[in-house]
């Protein structure tokens, strides 16, 4: 799962790499700030692929395959009719993304056009965040890292191939990401129908569906305060100008880069976590706590090392020019440390998703959100970027802490 990981946010690092070759701040600029507006979109949506590996995992682990295929049909719905919403309401939903972000002149002009064509990718997006949830809940890693290969490494080719080879712009990077999730999507279907029993598909009962709305509700809430304090992030960025804006966007990579290895663990807690849960095994629940926690911590000090020491070479390549390039160095050791800082956060996002502990990650995350906002009003005004970075190193810290405190509380509920 760190290799099927770690291909994403390779393709983003690309896209601006590639952006940045067209020598244009302002379509830097402009393909971040769409990039935040389907963050907001797509990752609040995530929640689908948590709740499905959630609920798949449990269902493996107690034998009940009709309850497994219950669920991954409730998901598949709930995930088509989202897209299909999405698409009727893009128009307004572009609009109040750019006039909330601030985003005006040509910097508006480059988010419009990226926007105006990935948006259409929003129904296969979410299917096959379904899809993906569904695999890995599974334990079926190797066929999740294919799965993600074709995804990225689709998006990455046409990506370099449209911008660059057919000199199409910020659309052509925007159509990439369209053809490589239909693709993907067609991949995945053919999957859940080589791989399921057709005598068990059934729509979820009264009861699961509470459920399942239940959990998918929190976790979407969950989802959407992540991606509050990462769009807050990239708008007070621009608050700074436009020169911090392209680099902290850059640094941000390094952030995704460090996640993508620290969701390898994430999602073997969430597939472990939910397996126990499902047999009430305690005593497999405590081993995969121990191994999780101890391989987060190695793997985010291996990342944050390996960030300070070639990070110069990722700015160097990906900065239009050098003022954007110096301003990245000087902010990188925050964005090395992020890895490290978030270590535990991402493992117990894992755990929590697993063991459909929903309600308590919405409301701890809610509370860390509440510590960033606290600690950037007072940090920024003091220290400018600094300040923007160190309060997004206390959201990082705050979660790690406060979902570790309450882990020995829930676990005794729900295992005994």
């Amino acid at each position: 799962m760190m290799v099927a990981h770690f291909s994403t946010p390779l393709v983003s690092l690309v896209a601006t790499g590639v952006i940045g070759q067209l020598g244009q701040e302002a379509l830097i600029g402009g393909v971040a700030l769409a990039a935040v507006i389907f963050d907001v979109l797509f990752v609040t949506f995530n929640f689908l692929r948590g709740a499905t590996t959630g609920f798949t995992a449990q269902a493996f682990g107690a034998g009940d395959r009709r309850y497994e295929q219950r669920m991954l049909l409730g998901g598949l719905t709930i995930s088509m009719v989202a897209g299909l919403v999405i698409l009727l309401l893009h128009v307004p939903i572009g609009n109040l993304g750019l006039t909330v972000l601030g985003a005006d002149g040509a910097v508006a002009d480059a988010a419009k056009v990226y926007f105006s064509w990935r948006v259409w990718s929003a129904p296969f997006v979410l299917f096959n965040f379904v899809a993906f949830g569904w695999i890995i809940g599974r334990g079926d890693a190797l066929t999740a890292m294919l799965l993600q290969g074709l995804l990225n490494g689709l998006n990455l080719g046409l990506s370099i191939w449209w911008v660059l080879g057919l000199d199409g712009g910020v659309a052509g990077l925007a159509i990439a990401s369209l053809v490589s999730e239909i693709v993907t999507a067609l991949a995945g279907a053919a999957i859940i129908l080589c791989r399921t029993d057709k005598s068990s598909w059934n729509l979820p009962d009264v009861k699961s569906l509470r459920r399942l709305f239940s959990v998918n509700g929190d976790m979407m809430i969950r989802s959407f305060a992540l991606l509050i304090g990462l769009s807050f992030f990239t708008r007070q960025s621009g608050e700074l100008g436009i020169d911090i804006l392209a680099a902290n966007t850059i640094l941000l990579r390094f952030y995704f880069f460090g996640v993508a290895f620290l969701d390898g663990i994430a999602t073997a807690a969430e597939q472990l976590a939910g397996r126990a849960v499902g047999a009430r095994n305690r005593a497999a629940f405590d081993r995969m706590i121990k191994l999780t926690t101890i391989w987060a911590l190695v793997f985010g000090a291996l990342v944050a090392l390996s960030f300070l020491a070639g990070g110069w070479w990722v700015i160097d390549l990906a900065s239009p020019n050098a003022t954007v390039e110096q301003l990245a160095e000087a902010f990188l050791p925050y964005a090395a440390i992020m890895p490290l800082v978030g270590a535990i956060a991402f493992q117990m996002d894992g755990v929590y998703i697993g063991a459909t502990w929903s309600r308590e990650m919405r409301n701890l995350m809610l509370l860390s959100l509440a510590i960033y906002f606290a600690a950037w009003a007072v940090l920024q005004p003091l220290f400018g970027n600094h300040g923007l970075w160190i309060a997004l190193l206390l959201f990082q810290s705050a979660r790690s802490v406060a979902f570790r405190l309450m882990l020995p509380k829930l676990t005794a509920r729900t295992l005994g």
